[in-house]
């Protein structure tokens, strides 16, 4: 059985240093993201799991009221959370992970534990084996939500290839638009987009606040990219790009002016941040989930697809104790 402590600061270079070496970690699960949350918005439940006395895996973890129940929960801070493991982790030490946490979780006396891992395809090494382990070990599926991945090819040409007509017609549209793009500072002006948008759409405002955003871009200058389309100077659509990985950026945020979207240049957009993707390396770009609850918006997967994109599971366990 693997031993359980509960984080403590000043193991945090030692987590930076798993997250870092890991298969599977992300910004989202290092200490500088999860601590850029204000004091008491979350009560903070992190674990790290050690083998043979040294250091394993880690768990960005919380600890939440749910209808009355105890959860410990991948942390609420994140897009996603679950294990950080090592490329080599294998099927025996999967097990061993799973019943070590719900030992655990039994033991400090939580009714529950929800578990929200990256896609597959954030681990540089493929494998299901942490997911087989949880439904062996009775978690269920709590909700399978699906999100948009874009595989880069070797350059942008072959990707464009793979637009849809529709969408390569929109890319030339937006050029003859005369629509620039290029990556930028300016977050305000963009929130500005952002939160019209969302309202007038969903009526919600967006995760962050505007200087939580800015927070995160001073925290991480090289992880995080804001990338705009403008119109002679006038920012109409914008993405902020988080770098997850070695292989993976995240589409955290899109958005657009929908006074302009007859330029097109939300596609193009997306092309020259696919060309800045693919001279960068990254092999892989998350459009984000289009589904909420389960629930799908068939226009905005449509459009996802249009570039080329597919469907992968990102999926939320749960156990009950």
């Amino acid at each position: 059985m693997l031993e359980i402590k509960k984080f403590v600061e000043e193991e945090s270079d030692l987590w930076e240093n798993l997250v870092k070496n890991s298969n599977n970690g992300t910004i989202f699960h290092t200490r500088k993201f999860l601590s850029y949350h204000p004091p008491g918005r979350f009560t903070d439940h992190s674990l790290i799991f050690d083998k043979k006395d040294k250091p394993f895996v880690v768990l960005p973890a919380a600890k939440r009221e749910i209808k009355g129940k105890n959860y410990l929960i991948s942390h609420p801070g994140t897009s996603y959370g679950s294990f950080v493991v090592p490329e080599a982790l294998s099927f025996k030490d999967s097990y061993e992970l799973v019943k070590s946490l719900l030992k655990y979780a039994a033991a400090h006396k939580f009714d529950g534990i929800r578990l929200t891992p990256p896609p597959t395809i954030y681990n540089l090494r493929l494998s299901n084996y942490l997911d087989f382990a949880l439904i062996q070990h009775g978690f269920t599926y709590l909700k399978r939500e699906v999100s948009s991945i874009l595989f880069l090819e070797k350059s942008v040409e072959q990707n464009l290839e793979k637009f849809k007509a529709s969408h390569r017609r929109a890319v030339r549209k937006a050029i003859k638009e005369q629509i620039k793009v290029s990556e930028t500072d300016k977050y305000a002006e963009f929130y500005q987009i952002l939160r019209s948008n969302l309202k007038i759409r969903h009526g919600v405002t967006p995760t962050h606040t505007l200087d939580e955003l800015k927070k995160l871009r001073e925290l991480f200058p090289d992880k995080i990219k804001l990338f705009g389309a403008f119109l002679e100077d006038k920012m109409i659509a914008g993405v902020v790009n988080f770098i997850c990985n070695k292989e993976v950026v995240l589409a955290f945020y899109i958005s657009h002016d929908e006074t302009y979207q007859e330029t097109r240049a939300l596609n193009l957009l997306f092309y020259k941040i696919f060309e800045w993707a693919i001279e960068e390396k990254y092999k892989v770009f998350d459009f984000g989930i289009f589904t909420v609850n389960e629930d799908p918006n068939f226009g905005l997967a449509r459009f996802k697809e249009n570039f080329g994109a597919s469907g992968m599971f990102r999926d939320t366990f749960e156990i009950l104790l």
